[in-house]
């Protein structure tokens, strides 16, 4: 909706926002002041806690941006089905399910934070190699940075529900547990906000900067015109200007084509970013004892 109305050039959002941010600043006053609150904000001052809420909402925007963006990508640009989608985007499942015994074994013998600083790294190298999208890729071409995506994603949430919560005491983990499962949905759908305006305005860039080169000094797009203008107008009894007119819209559609690629290159580009920075934080989490299994919600 807001992508839609331009954010907070529409009224309707503007108040909605308003409204948010006092009832949030309300909420907080409440949490802060209340023996036994719903969510425990004063687990904030512990630094585990803290960087673990952060990297959980830096996995959230990484994982759930992600799912939203490649079939997306599929259906838009490919015009694949629901069917071709979900065999295209199947690979991605089947190398997390194949990370979580890796990840259960290494965790026995290994510091998490290495682990988790491996997954991240791992995750983020996967959506670089997602920015180098063209408009032809399927699986086969998804299959690796898939894979590399699927795989390490179990490193990169378990051990920041490890190290997180259990940094804190049992009488206080009740309450603080809510406040750390909402930051991986909330940063999934800020990212997933973040990745629509992306696709919605940095597109126009593209197509603008793209068009910019469509000139009549462009030989090869004229030939392209002359050719698919000829071939309509052969077919249509020798109809030229009409046979023009199609020429020209089938370049739009073209360059819409390859503007609309860039900017899901732009995406997965800026949640590789996110999850790099989320990869230098880790260092800052202190080593706890105790089991490093994947609990139920890091899946």
């Amino acid at each position: 909706m807001g992508r839609q109305w331009n954010w907070f050039d529409d009224s309707t959002i503007r108040t909605c926002a308003i409204i948010a941010i006092v009832a949030g600043v309300l909420f907080i006053v409440r949490s802060l002041t209340f023996a036994r609150p719903v969510v425990d904000f004063r687990a904030l001052g512990n630094r585990n806690f803290l960087i673990g809420c952060i990297l959980s909402f830096m996995t959230g925007v990484g994982i759930f941006s992600t799912i939203f963006l490649t079939p997306l990508f599929l259906g838009y640009v490919r015009g694949f089905s629901a069917w071709q989608i979900g065999v295209a985007i199947s690979s991605t499942g089947a190398a997390s399910l194949a990370g979580v015994p890796a990840y259960i074994l290494l965790a026995r013998k290994l510091d998490t934070r290495w682990l988790m600083m491996f997954g991240l790294a791992l995750f983020s190298l996967s959506l670089w190699s997602f920015s180098f999208i063209t408009h032809d890729w399927g699986g086969a071409e998804l299959f690796l940075p898939q894979v590399l995506r699927g795989f390490p994603q179990v490193f990169a949430v378990a051990p920041a529900v490890h190290l997180g919560l259990g940094s804190l005491p049992p009488n206080r983990l009740k309450y603080a547990s809510g406040l750390f499962n909402m930051m991986r949905n909330l940063g999934g759908a800020i990212g997933i906000a973040v990745c629509a305006t992306i696709l919605n305005n940095r597109t126009n860039l593209h197509f603008l900067r793209l068009a910019e080169h469509l000139n009549s000094t462009n030989a090869a797009m004229q030939g392209m015109l002359h050719q698919i203008g000829a071939k309509f107008a052969a077919a249509n009894g020798g109809d030229v200007v009409h046979g023009h007119a199609v020429a020209l819209r089938q370049l739009w559609s073209l360059t819409y084509r390859e503007a609309r690629v860039q900017t899901f290159a732009d995406a997965f580009l800026a949640i590789a970013v996110c999850l790099a920075i989320a990869t230098v934080l880790v260092p800052l989490l202190r080593k706890i004892n105790g089991p490093a299994a994947p609990t139920a919600d890091a899946h």
